[in-house]
């Protein structure tokens, strides 16, 4: 019994090892990808403000449910100063002056952060980050939508990034 019980022990602590060895490496080999990127691998925040410049509502008249708004923006670093990149997308009429169903593209110099959920017309919203590429080919999460004014022109984008 002994002579099988020492073998075996021997194999099994040999595959942990490896096991071991392998998710380092694939650790190491994340990061190195994309090096100084912290918010792709194991999450984080990315704040960034959208200056709501090119919104247009069309399909209809007045403000009726279905109508569609489409939209290409800049977006500027959290301090609302420096341009960081852009986002394009679309929004579906869903309650009569009070919702829209939205689905965009925030794009980035690291990769892109696509998002799907509510915007509010007169409130801030949560919407699901539903996936993204390059250096956020793998995250999850949420994007907390807040107005920045009154007048619906400014937009803070929080991206809470898993993954």
């Amino acid at each position: 019994m002994e002579r099988v019980l020492v073998p075996t022990v021997a194999a099994a602590a040999a595959v942990l090892v490896l096991a071991v060895v392998n998710a380092s490496a694939g650790h190491a080999k994340a990061q190195h990808h994309n090096p100084g990127n912290h918010r792709a691998h194991g999450g984080g925040t990315i704040h960034v403000v959208e200056r709501a410049t090119t919104d247009a509502v069309t399909n209809g008249s007045g403000d009726s449910a279905g109508n569609i708004l489409t939209f290409a923006n800049d977006v500027y670093d959290s301090a609302n100063a420096n341009k960081v990149g852009r986002d394009q997308g679309s929004c579906v009429r869903t309650v009569v002056g009070k919702a829209w169903e939205c689905t965009w593209t925030t794009f980035l110099p690291e990769g892109q952060i696509t998002v799907e959920g509510p915007f509010y017309d007169s409130s801030d919203s949560t919407v699901a980050i539903t996936g993204g590429t390059g250096a956020y080919r793998n995250v999850r999460g949420s994007m907390d939508l807040k107005y920045r004014n009154q007048a619906g022109t400014e937009f803070d984008f929080v991206f809470h990034l898993i993954g």
